[in-house]
């Protein structure tokens, strides 16, 4: 069998194959980018210095903006290069780098997200016990689990793909590096390493994407019994979380549920996740917390305060 590193580089067929087409999106992607490092930059500067950092959920969310800046600076960089450039290649050992940190990221984000479930739920399910319960050393210990766990993600997917041979093609039919269209390009049969990649990534999604919304399910029928008042404020901080959810999970249980042998719109798709869901993630929990504008006013008459007496002193 011929070794794997007769292919030292791949080359990315981008998602259009039309230049004009390619260099709209350039400059839309740039915005786009640059709308989600402002809007979770935000996020994590307001948290971070107002007292809402000593909520649980906050705390959360805190951590879930910067797996959004760090998540999208794995992806949407080289994605905008390569709308510009010519020839969209990678090298063999960038992009195994790339699998590993997206993949890394993308399940710290989601078990970030579960926590965030749990959270709702004991708010609003056991209120009496919530301190208690989501501790600050609770806290820490589920993202410090998220870590855990998504790294077990990665290099599970890692080692699937280090093992296989890649002597032949070099074009990957996507614009980033990630285990599906890597499938497609390798020297051997890859029916078994497919199933894999389903349980590892398809079927986890699935199964965490139904907890989630069960949980959800049992954090709104208990809200049967609360106030009007107390209803509405409950809902509003779970449909950011559920509108969250379903703009991250939808796509990628499409993606990675179906088999890499399956022609399907899987690039186009991963748009969803990769770019549009961390520039909308800061607007959703923003725009729909009353609290989070507030601290973000407080946060900010503070500091153009400061620069204001600190220019009147120079």
């Amino acid at each position: 069998m011929e070794n794997h590193k007769n292919v030292t580089e791949f080359v990315f067929t981008g998602l259009w194959h039309n230049r004009q087409i390619e260099l709209l999106f350039f400059l839309l992607f740039l915005l786009c980018y640059l709308a989600i490092l402002m809007g979770n930059s935000v996020i994590l500067f307001t948290i971070t210095y107002s007292h809402l950092i000593e909520q649980p959920m906050y705390y959360f969310l805190c951590h879930l903006s910067l797996m959004d800046l760090c998540y999208t600076s794995t992806v949407i960089p080289r994605l905008i290069r390569d709308l510009a450039a010519t020839r969209k290649n990678i090298s063999y050992n960038e992009c195994m780098t790339q699998l590993f940190t997206s993949h890394l990221l993308a399940g710290v984000e989601i078990f970030i997200l579960v926590s965030m479930a749990l959270d709702r739920y004991v708010a609003i399910v056991k209120p009496l016990h919530y301190m208690v319960i989501m501790s600050r050393r609770r806290c820490d210990m589920l993202i410090v689990t998220a870590w855990v766990l998504g790294f077990w993600h990665s290099i599970a997917l890692l080692l699937m793909v280090l093992s296989l041979p890649f002597c032949g093609p070099n074009h990957i039919n996507h614009y980033l590096c990630d285990i599906k269209p890597l499938l497609k390009l390798a020297c051997k049969d890859v029916h078994v390493v497919s199933i894999l990649a389903i349980a590892n990534s398809g079927m986890v999604l699935f199964a965490i994407f139904i907890v989630l919304l069960a949980s959800y399910i049992l954090i709104l029928y208990s809200l049967r019994t609360r106030s009007s008042a107390g209803q509405r404020k409950a809902l509003s901080t779970c449909s950011s979380h559920i509108m969250v959810v379903v703009l991250f999970f939808g796509p990628c249980i499409y993606i990675y549920i179906l088999p890499a042998e399956n022609e399907n719109k899987d690039k186009e798709i991963s748009v969803f996740y990769t770019v549009i869901a961390p520039m909308l993630n800061p607007l959703i929990y923003t725009l729909r917390n009353s609290e989070m504008k507030s601290a973000m006013h407080k946060v900010w008459s503070r500091l153009s305060l400061r620069v204001e007496i600190r220019e009147r002193i120079l």
